[in-house]
């Protein structure tokens, strides 16, 4: 049952590091995808700084390919005031996948972002969407182009989700809303992840919880949001990073 006396913000989170970056190749032969540069700093960097600004210091990352360079790199956390704990991945999980593999790690609400996206998104107006909603699953969702690359959603006048799908044909694109891969979940919605095995949100489990009559609300990215997942993308992040596209006020930049 979900617990609403949780904290009224999100304390943990889980980036999901772990993917190969084919469509960056050849950059991703020698880096991991997440560990990209914007502006001088590794994107990973960008992500716990916009965590920690958000007052969440418990931080797991999954890993899989060139995993020594971001445990290298990130050490335990300390430089940002965080604890970092690392999930490795002889196989590739998915992404439900991977968190299920480390359930355990979650006792209250938590947020779930992807490695490869670059955002500044306010993840505390997105946790006080949660709460009111009251739904077990929260996602960040962004107006697109090109539905059919992507997870798009279709939303109720309340903003409660009644369909996902996940990179559609374009005749069949029901929706312009995408699937910002940035989550705040319940820690019930992992009893609903088979363990130790490959497992994806967008493809897998969220349309398993609607079947199921769960209720599943978007959030709408009202900031800046790009994955940068393919060449053009990341030469974009770039672009908007040394423009000052950002709303980045406040947060911190420690060394390594």
């Amino acid at each position: 049952m979900t617990n609403w006396d949780a904290p009224t913000a999100p304390r943990q989170a889980m980036i999901l590091a772990a993917g190969l970056g084919t469509r960056l190749r050849p950059l991703t032969l020698t880096c991991p995808k997440a560990m990209l540069p914007i502006g001088g700093r590794p994107l990973l960097e960008h992500t716990l700084h916009l965590l920690r600004h958000h007052g969440i210091r418990d931080v797991v990352i999954n890993l899989h390919h060139l995993p020594e360079q971001i445990v290298a790199h990130l050490g335990d956390g300390r430089p940002w005031g965080m604890r970092i704990t690392y999930s490795f991945e002889a196989e590739l999980l998915g992404t439900a996948g991977a968190v299920k593999k480390v359930e355990g790690h979650f006792s209250s609400p938590f947020v779930v972002i992807y490695g490869d996206v670059f955002t500044d998104l306010d993840l505390t107006a997105m946790f006080r969407t949660h709460r009111v909603k009251q739904g077990v699953a929260t996602l960040g969702v962004y107006a697109v182009d090109d539905p059919w690359l992507r997870g798009i959603v279709e939303v109720d006048a309340t903003g409660r989700i009644t369909r996902l799908v996940e990179k559609p044909a374009p005749e069949e694109a029901f929706s312009n809303l995408a699937n910002a891969g940035v989550y705040i979940l319940e820690p019930q919605v992992l009893d609903h992840i088979p363990p130790h095995t490959p497992y994806d949100f967008a493809r897998d489990l969220f349309p398993a919880l609607l079947a199921r009559g769960f209720r599943l609300y978007a959030h709408p990215v009202s900031g800046y949001l790009v994955d940068i997942g393919a060449p053009e993308k990341y030469r974009q992040a770039q672009r908007d990073w040394a423009a000052g596209r950002l709303n980045l006020a406040g947060v911190g930049t420690p060394s390594c």
